[in-house]
């Protein structure tokens, strides 16, 4: 697979809260933030602009809207960004949300925004180990944080619960917590068929965001 690296730029965003625009099915959507930094495949070799956050997936369904104009990803493109940082950032969860065209992962992170890759991949398999996850879909995105950690200073894990929490969007089937090993978390996106992805980087407070078509 063609790999390409991703330069981070600041746009502008201007994303309003949700609750406007076409109707979409949400688990309880949160309002959009300032500007932030975006890495995306959202066309063939061309970054995209960002996007607004979902919520948990413990929360209640809700009917919410995604922003107005907002076209689907169709990148399918790698995407790899590298950060040099003293202290590994903390993931405390992810969170997941179905939107009109597209559905959405967020995942949460305390700290520094960690480095990351976004790949395709034949199967999800547990970070360290490499043992399969009973995890079958149509297609499988393969996010990879590093320097990052899903556990604090004693060990206790910080993202709790799964490894596999089911979402059942319109391509998005599950998330899963591949793991937590020598400073890099894993997270799986179960997918009922390969289609377009984009990823954004969205801050205060700093998540990972990555919306892939229906």
């Amino acid at each position: 697979m063609k790999r390409i690296r991703v330069a981070l730029t600041l746009v502008l965003l201007g994303l309003p809260a949700a609750g406007c625009g076409a109707a979409a099915r949400d688990t309880g959507f949160t309002p959009a933030d300032p500007p932030a930094a975006t890495a995306t495949s959202d066309a063939p070799g061309a970054p995209g602009a960002s996007s607004a956050p979902a919520a948990p997936p413990s929360s209640p369904a809700a009917t919410s809207a995604a922003r107005p104009g907002r076209k689907p990803p169709t990148g399918t493109r790698e995407i790899e960004v590298e950060r040099d940082l003293d202290e590994s950032p903390i993931v405390t969860g992810a969170r997941f949300a179905e939107h009109d065209g597209f559905d959405r992962v967020v995942i949460d992170v305390k700290g520094a925004l960690p480095g990351y890759t976004v790949r395709w991949v034949p199967k999800l398999v547990q970070e360290g180990s490499g043992d399969p996850i009973d995890a079958t879909g149509g297609a499988y995105l393969e996010v990879r944080m590093r320097p990052a950690a899903a556990h604090g200073g004693s060990g206790k894990p910080t993202w709790t619960g799964g490894p596999i929490f089911q979402a059942g969007l319109g391509n998005v089937q599950n998330v899963v917590k591949t793991g937590d090993f020598e400073g890099v978390v894993g997270v799986g996106i179960v997918l009922d068929h390969r289609a377009g992805f984009r990823v954004t980087e969205q801050r205060s407070p700093n998540r990972l965001v990555i919306d892939v078509a229906h």
